[in-house]
């Protein structure tokens, strides 16, 4: 029940922050601006965390999907603490959190 309920949890939190990134408010591409990304990086961003949801919403291909989420969590974090930006950590260490129960078990 608890690798069910985190399995849906992460697709769907990839999905909302996948559609938040791709529309691209102005905040957001402010934010990709301030860590030195281009203004349209949200696009991409947004665009590889719907494709992470679908991955890992699909029992077959749901490895892959947390491979993939686990390297965009890790790049994220890693523009996090490059620019001393620690107020997005905590919904990141959620990401990990969720991609870690899903990946043990599997």
């Amino acid at each position: 029940m608890v690798h069910t309920l985190s399995l849906w949890f992460l697709a769907a939190a990839f999905l909302g922050a996948g559609i938040v990134n791709a529309i691209g408010a102005a905040g957001t591409q402010n934010e990709f601006a301030k860590w030195g990304y281009p203004r349209w990086w949200g696009i991409v961003t947004g665009g590889l965390e719907i494709v992470t949801a679908a991955l890992i919403a699909l029992p077959a291909t749901r490895i892959v999907g947390a491979a993939l989420g686990a390297a965009i969590i890790a790049a994220a974090i890693l523009t996090v603490l490059r620019h001393r930006d620690y107020q997005h950590l905590p919904p990141l260490s959620v990401f990990v959190s969720l991609i870690a129960v899903v990946a043990i078990s599997s």
